[in-house]
Parts: structure tokens; sequence; C-alpha cells
């Protein structure tokens, strides 16, 4: 018989130390989703509940969730065009001088806060008023912002394949290198593209900066609503508005983030499907 194993001190002070850490973290956005929906947040629970504050939201910033989502996406979209591309040239040119200027370029907008970008882009920008006024001022701003997330995510796994080997290969093959790039290159960095994108889009979603200072009274996204509703509405609005940003973020961060492990055992089903396959 297996003996039972019996945890340490260590152990048991890690477990208390992680519990402790995750009720500090959770039970404010548990308090929050109750205010959510009481009647009364000073009341408490003796007030009831209604669903009235997640109704009011709905009907005042319904266009800046909405938005923010049409946003995250298009942003999603454009890091990928842009990012998955220019990450494989940087692998390459990895050793060149200019290569790891670009890299520390791209980073850039990492270490500048985020109302400085939106500064700068509103400076060189803000004149044309028909981009100002439209959602692709905004656009811009949080490509600039989230572009280093798909690029170092990217770059991390393409620098620890051998990239240049499967590259000669498909080139042996006669393949060109647009082939190359989506049949070799975009599989073998799958997991830094989704893992790019998981950040991308939660990035997004809840950029505040760049968005409040890029947005005109028209073109508000959620963060930038959210807190227009904590500073001007009821505490209870500003719950609501939190809950349903919640409601919105966490199924896509569990969907992005279980995409990973489901392709991991599709690839796995092909090869064990290919192996057990007869050699003609």
């Amino acid at each position: 018989m297996a003996q039972k194993k019996s945890w340490t001190g260590v152990q048991i002070a890690q477990a208390v130390l992680t519990g402790l850490t995750l009720l500090f973290l959770m039970i404010p956005v548990v308090q929050m989703c109750f205010t959510a929906f009481m009647k009364n947040a000073f009341r408490g629970f003796k007030a009831g509940f209604t669903t009235e504050w997640i109704e009011k939201v709905l009907e005042l910033y319904g266009d800046t969730i909405v938005r923010s989502l049409g946003i995250a996406v298009a942003a999603l979209i454009l890091c990928v065009v842009i990012g998955v591309p220019a990450a494989w040239i940087l692998v390459r040119e990895q050793r060149k001088r200019w290569a790891a200027l670009m890299e520390e370029a791209l980073i850039l907008p990492l270490s500048v806060p985020g109302l400085a970008i939106g500064l700068g882009i509103l400076l060189i920008w803000g004149g044309i008023t028909s981009l100002r006024q439209s959602n692709l001022f905004i656009l811009c701003g949080h490509v600039m912002f989230c572009l280093p997330f798909m690029v170092r995510s990217v770059m991390a796994v393409l620098r620890v394949e051998p990239i240049d080997a499967y590259e000669e290969a498909s080139a042996t093959l006669g393949a060109s290198p647009w082939t190359t790039f989506l049949k070799v290159v975009v599989p073998v960095a799958m997991p830094g593209i989704l893992a790019g994108a998981l950040m991308v889009m939660t990035v997004s979603l809840g950029e505040f900066n760049i968005s409040w200072m890029l947005q005109t009274p028209d073109t508000k996204t959620l963060p930038v609503g959210m807190a227009d509703s904590y500073a001007s509405m009821r505490l209870e609005v500003g719950s609501a508005y939190t809950f349903l940003f919640l409601v919105i973020l966490v199924p896509i961060l569990s969907l992005m983030q279980a995409l990973p492990s489901w392709l991991a055992r599709r690839a796995e089903a092909r090869r064990r499907a290919a192996d057990l396959e007869p050699n003609e």
C-alpha cells in the first residue's frame, strides 16, 4: 500500500499564504459583483436586489462596450498581420545591428506612459478631423501599445525553434518565401501568436490612459465609460459597469487560454493517426 503523504510545515505555510492572497484579491471582486445588484450599497443585503443598475449601464454606456470589443478585435487583427511578419524578420536578422535597434524601438511604447503616447498621437494626427472623430484614432493608439506584446511572444517561440532548418527544408522542396511563411513559420509560431493574442485582447479592452487621451464624447471606450460612471453616478452603477466588464473579459480569457491546449491535443491526435496509417 502506498503511504499517505503528509504535508510539511513549509507546504502548509505556502498553502496558507496562497489562500490569503486569493482572498485578498477575490473578496473585493465578489463584493463588487453583489453591489451591482443591490438596491442600495450602503444598506447592503437588507435593501434587496435589483437589475436596475445593469439596465441603466446598458442604456447609458452600451455603446462603449460594443466599441471596446470592436477596437480590441481590430487591434488583434492588425497586431497579428503586422507583428508576426515583423517577429519573423527580426529573428532571421537578429545578428544585425539594425534588427536589435528595431526590436528596442518596438518595445519602447511599453516603457512610455500611455498618456504620453496618446499626447504624441494627438499632436501629430489630431489635426485630421475625420480621423480625430473616428474610432480609428483610438485604434491607432491601441495598436501602437499592444504590438510589442505580439512581437515579443512570437519572437520568443521562433528563437527556440530551428526555424532556419525549417526554412531551408521548405526552400529545398521548392516553396516560395510566402508559402514558407504561411505553411511553416505561422504553424511553428502559433503558441506565441495565441499568447500574444491573449495579451493584446486583455490590454486593449482594459487600456484607459491612451483611450482617455484620444477619446471624444462619441468615441468613449469601456474603461473610459467606467471611470465616468464612477465619477458621476452612484456606486451601484459603477459596480454594475465593472460586473459587465468582467462578464465580457473572463470568457474571452478562458477561451484564449484553452485554445493552446486544444490545438496541442489536435496536433497530437493527427500525429498518432499518421503513425497508425500503414506505410505504402
